[in-house]
């Protein structure tokens, strides 16, 4: 079932240490209880891309919202801000978790809600979302994609905001995982997404990944010359039925 009526637009909701933070929230217009997707945005930042996710699948039947994860960093053009935070190391994982949970207490707040509540994430959010079903409570299903820097090679590159590789946090991981891989990528390359997957069976985690031939990374992203057509629809299709499975139980 679809719904082609939707309510949408910005809003704001108490984020890590209760920090007020804005969001893009999108939801069907139409009686009944639907379940709840967090849409973590990629590095390039809180952009159009986002919205049009939050409304994907507010067309679908989830009440949706897109935090900005950046909100503390701005104001200014998303490619400004984004820069920002990249020359500053990135947003700290603490501050991350702390922002997803708040978006997550947001959603199940809705007098619409079904109380469960999924996360996806793209890009440096692939990995923020590993990091966040690994560590925050109540996450029912996750999405990974392309999500770079969950391995890490050079334990050098860690830093104060991002202390641990999001990996090494894996037996921590309580929720059914999808992962989503370009094998033309390098960051996570297919080596990279091999050891995650052993870490996963390692432990026994719930998961399942696809990784698609001729695609690198962003191969998803319909407005970036990475984007493939094929290989997009597929994953469309495969993120759209895992959370109906796991979200909506059907």
């Amino acid at each position: 079932m679809t719904y082609d009526a939707q309510r949408a637009g910005e809003v704001t909701f108490a984020g890590h240490n209760g920090d007020e933070c804005t969001a893009y929230q999108a939801m069907p217009d139409a009686p009944g209880r639907v379940p709840g997707v967090v849409v973590i945005h990629h590095a390039p930042g809180w952009d159009e891309w986002c919205t049009e996710v939050a409304r994907k699948f507010a067309h679908h039947g989830y009440a949706a919202i897109a935090p900005n994860l950046y909100s503390r960093d701005g104001p200014g053009a998303p490619d400004d801000v984004a820069a920002r935070v990249r020359a500053a190391g990135g947003a700290p994982d603490d501050q991350v978790v702390g922002d997803v949970a708040g978006a997550m207490a947001w959603l199940r707040g809705r007098p619409n809600a079904t109380g469960r509540v999924g996360v996806i994430g793209f890009c440096s959010g692939g990995r923020q979302t590993f990091l966040v079903a690994c560590l925050a409570d109540g996450v029912d299903a996750a999405v990974d994609c392309w999500g770079g820097n969950v391995v890490v090679d050079d334990r050098s590159l860690l830093t104060p905001r991002r202390p641990v590789a999001p990996v090494d946090y894996v037996e921590r991981l309580a929720c059914p995982l999808l992962g989503l891989f370009g094998n033309d990528d390098t960051n996570p390359s297919p080596g990279h997404v091999d050891r995650l997957e052993e870490a996963l069976k390692r432990h026994g985690r719930t998961y399942t990944f696809h990784r698609y031939d001729g695609a690198g990374h962003a191969f998803m992203s319909w407005y970036r010359r990475h984007y493939r057509v094929e290989p997009a629809i597929d994953a469309w299709n495969r993120v759209l039925d895992f959370f109906a499975r796991h979200l909506k139980g059907a």
